[in-house]
């Protein structure tokens, strides 16, 4: 993947963290959750949930993800595993985390997992002023002119 493209996503996914994930083997819709970043850890993300959550069990899984700007959306895939270092639970056990689990980070009754990405699909998208005039008066947009697609790690 361009590394312009892998940045991009990377700042967008910061600043509005929110992605649906889903089990691979599950039979239900995917759900959303907000995921943790690490900014030196550009192969992964975290999750802090019940055990009994719809992702709890970990596993293969995908995310989908459509930053609050619309400008960048992505399909990542993965593996969610259980993450044992206590350091990290640490570091990304903040107070909005504490907000949705009031007994705490040692509660039996959640688990952190860690989303290791292996695969995604980025799209950006720019359409500039000249395209947003066209979408609003009803005008074509070349879609060659409309942003860039990448492939590969993220």
């Amino acid at each position: 993947m361009e590394s312009h493209v892998r940045e991009r996503f990377w700042k967008a996914f910061a600043a509005s963290p929110f992605i649906m994930m889903r089990l691979e083997s599950a039979h239900g819709h995917a759900e959303p959750m907000t995921a943790l970043l690490d900014k030196e850890a550009h192969h992964a993300v975290w999750f802090v949930c019940k055990r009994d959550n719809r992702i709890g069990a970990g596993g293969r899984a995908m995310g989908q993800v459509m930053t609050k700007g619309h400008d960048v959306f992505a399909c990542i895939a993965g593996t969610l595993v259980e993450e044992t270092d206590p350091a990290v639970r640490d570091r990304h056990w903040t107070n909005h985390v504490e907000a949705w689990f009031p007994n705490g980070k040692h509660d039996p009754s959640i688990v952190m997992l860690r989303f290791e990405i292996d695969d995604a699909e980025v799209w950006t998208s720019d359409v500039g002023i000249t395209g947003l005039f066209k979408l609003a008066t009803g005008g074509t947009i070349d879609p060659s002119r409309t942003g860039e697609h990448e492939v590969g790690a993220v």
